[in-house]
């Protein structure tokens, strides 16, 4: 098999490479061997991981190719988090069954009716805001995206359940983005339940107590009336397939705990490099401010989320920067040729999502924020892909961004803020995502009304 050429270096270096610096090694690479490379990163014995950021061999891979790849074996770390019928877990026919019945539920027109409850929990994230506070953005964001998760995606209520619940949760989202807690997840050696105490038996008992909390709600709503509810929950557990059945009581926890672990930190990410973005071009802010104020005092969520500037804020945002740096790998099942190579089964293949948004022939200036970029110019899925692409791209893209422009535009209406950064950020890795660092704030300079859009002129960094 003559595969792309990549690194020499041993497969165990190749893999503390990417874990220690992956947008630092992934542009070495780039640079060094062109769109097409391959990497040995899944640790001593690995098997050669190739890297695509070409679009028309991430459009092969995509679509017309497609039958020809398995991701089971790829996704395995996920499951002690999501169970065993995720959507995520699934192959065939599994899998396409499991999408039809997620997502007319998450369908953009479907969560139109959810975008006054998103500016609602903004607001009142917002509520103790006041002048002269300093913000860590990204732990503001990500706060207002569980809130998100429990009242959308569960259909949750505050009371006693939801916030032990809540509780439970973001302890688990906590401690998943560190990684010597995380590495339990990779080696299933690590796997031992020793008592409460131990790492792996602390985990399980708390997933047990979530797991609880969650099929007590899934009880208590198959008892009521779904007429006229709109969260995901709801809208899932009246959803039946082609034979009439709908999801069991496990498929349903399975399901919105993927959305959950997909959908929470990687929004929260998202929308603070909006923020970071945005007040570092003070000239991308004031058109932002004046579009959102030609919709006038307490607009409609559904007018707001169709913005074009707000929409190519929040995309370039996630261009940039893209919640994931690579679409999910595809373990080859029977060989394929692209690109004049050819991939034998167990070959992996990893459409880079970091390389693809960074092709200058596809994007000018690359490395500079433009949301401009999209307003002049529609880009296909295989050049702008942030939720990745095909029959396995993010079954959540649709909520993520509607929430990202919700809460940009409501938390811009109402404060100003400057910026305590000088310079550019590097970013930092944080779970499977990558985000300013911690010591990036906004500090809060002025209440804005919408009939002043530039309250607080704001430095440029």
């Amino acid at each position: 098999m003559k595969l792309p050429a990549g690194s020499r270096l041993p497969s165990l270096l190749q893999t503390l490479a990417i874990v220690a610096q992956p947008i630092n090694f992934l542009d070495r690479c780039a640079q060094q061997y062109g769109d097409t490379f391959t990497l040995r990163v899944l640790g001593v014995n690995s098997p050669p991981v190739v890297f695509f950021s070409n679009p028309d061999s991430i459009q092969a891979i995509f679509t017309t190719l497609a039958d020809s790849f398995e991701f089971g074996k790829v996704t395995h770390i996920f499951r002690p988090l999501v169970g065993d019928q995720s959507v995520i877990m699934q192959e065939g026919h599994r899998h396409q069954r499991q999408r039809q019945l997620l997502m007319p539920a998450l369908h953009r027109e479907q969560l139109y009716g959810q975008g006054r409850v998103i500016c609602d929990l903004t607001r009142q994230q917002m509520s103790d805001w006041q002048i002269g506070r300093s913000l860590t953005i990204r732990e503001e964001m990500s706060e207002i995206s569980l809130q998100v998760i429990l009242q959308v995606v569960f259909g949750m209520v505050p009371g006693a359940r939801y916030e032990r619940l809540k509780q439970l949760l973001s302890h688990l989202l906590e401690a998943i983005t560190s990684p010597l807690y995380s590495t339990q997840f990779f080696f299933p050696m690590l796997q031992q339940n020793l008592g409460r105490w131990s790492p792996w038996g602390g985990f399980l008992a708390q997933q047990q107590e979530i797991d609880a909390l969650i099929y007590n709600e899934i009880h208590d709503r198959r008892s009521q009336s779904l007429a006229g509810r709109t969260d995901i929950l709801s809208v899932l557990m009246t959803a039946t397939d082609d034979q009439g059945e709908s999801m069991s009581d496990v498929e349903l926890r399975d399901q919105l705990m993927t959305l959950l672990l997909l959908g929470h930190e990687t929004t929260a990410s998202g929308l603070a490099w909006a923020f970071y973005w945005i007040h570092r071009h003070p000239d991308c802010l004031d058109r932002l401010l004046t579009e959102i104020q030609t919709l006038g005092e307490n607009p409609d969520p559904t007018a707001l989320s169709q913005l074009p500037y707000l929409t190519a804020v929040c995309k370039e945002a996630l261009r940039v920067y893209p919640i994931a740096l690579i679409s999910q790998p595809r373990r080859v099942k029977q060989t394929v040729q692209i690109e004049g190579y050819e991939f034998e089964p167990g070959a992996i293949l990893v459409p880079c999502i970091y390389l693809a948004h960074h092709r200058a022939d596809t994007y000018a200036e690359p490395e500079r924020f433009n949301p401009e970029r999209f307003i002049a110019q529609k880009f296909s899925p295989s050049e702008f892909l942030p939720f990745g692409g095909g029959s396995r791209s993010c079954v959540g893209m649709a909520l993520s961004l509607f929430e990202m422009k919700l809460v940009l535009a409501t938390v811009l209406s109402s404060y100003a803020f400057q910026t305590n950064y000088d310079h550019p950020v590097r970013p930092v890795r944080r779970g499977i995502t990558f985000v300013p660092p911690d010591d990036f704030r906004l500090e809060v300079t002025g209440q804005r009304s919408i009939e002043t859009p530039s309250l607080q002129p704001l430095e440029s960094a």
